[in-house]
């Protein structure tokens, strides 16, 4: 799969999502939010769930497995998806060792 493969897979995704989604609790996670709403403001359970939800979000990027699921399933990163086009495209496409991005094999300025 490719960026374009993710790109398309994220809006069909948002699409389907709509701007409200109905989700079943389970006893746990009822119990839990309805601690949650009693304790902190907003007292809006649907406020607590999207907090939550970038919470979550936040955590799978800090943590790396978001880019580690996505190279798995896509071969790109978030950061690849964020900018549109993949980490070769923004480099340039540098093709074999020893050419750096001018072309010129003698040109080493970005050689490691």
């Amino acid at each position: 799969m490719s960026l374009d493969d993710l790109t398309a897979d994220v809006t069909d995704a948002a699409s389907e999502l709509g701007d409200s989604i109905d989700v079943t609790l389970d006893r746990e996670t009822r119990t839990e939010l309805a601690m949650l709403t009693a304790a902190m403001e907003p007292t809006d359970a649907d406020e607590l769930v999207r907090r939550a939800v970038h919470a979550f979000f936040q955590q799978q990027v800090d943590m790396g497995r978001l880019d580690f699921q996505l190279r798995e399933q896509y071969d790109v990163t978030y950061d690849e998806y964020l900018s549109g086009m993949t980490f070769d495209e923004m480099t340039g496409g540098a093709g074999a060792m020893g050419s750096g991005p001018s072309g010129d094999p003698d040109d080493r300025r970005y050689q490691f």
